[in-house]
């Protein structure tokens, strides 16, 4: 998890992020590569050699290939609802929605409560 303001780009978290997995991902073989998938946000060649320095495969989007295939492929609909969904849960917590915290381990704090909370509802532990 990377915070930040809500005024820097996407592509400037990216090393951020990948250093701050918390799961030891395996290393990636010729048979079993880690895949990365993005939006077009991170379509640069920077980013796209940092995913490749890190060992990722990168399944950037290029800027008007969604419109392309959408057009060639009937009935065609992007993935990235699993995300969408999951800031769509945590904007249902008004603490997160609004940053009221100065501190970045406060705000920090109050994500991993969403995180846990999103989790064990998805669970059905807390009903």
């Amino acid at each position: 998890m990377a915070v930040s303001g809500a005024n820097t780009h996407d592509k400037r978290l990216v090393e951020e992020t990948l250093q701050s997995v918390p799961v030891k991902r395996p290393k990636p073989t010729r048979r079993k590569r880690q895949n990365l998938c993005a939006d077009k946000g991170y379509d640069y060649p920077d980013v796209r050699q940092l995913l490749r320095d890190w060992g990722y495969t990168a399944h950037i989007k290029s800027r008007g290939e969604e419109e392309s295939e959408r057009k060639q492929i009937p009935g065609y609909r992007a993935r990235r609802w699993v995300v969408e969904r999951t800031h769509s849960w945590f904007n249902r917590f008004r603490r997160l929605l609004i940053r009221w915290e100065k501190k970045v381990e406060n705000y920090v704090a109050f994500l991993h409560f969403a995180c846990a909370w999103v989790t064990f509802r998805a669970a059905d532990i807390l009903g």
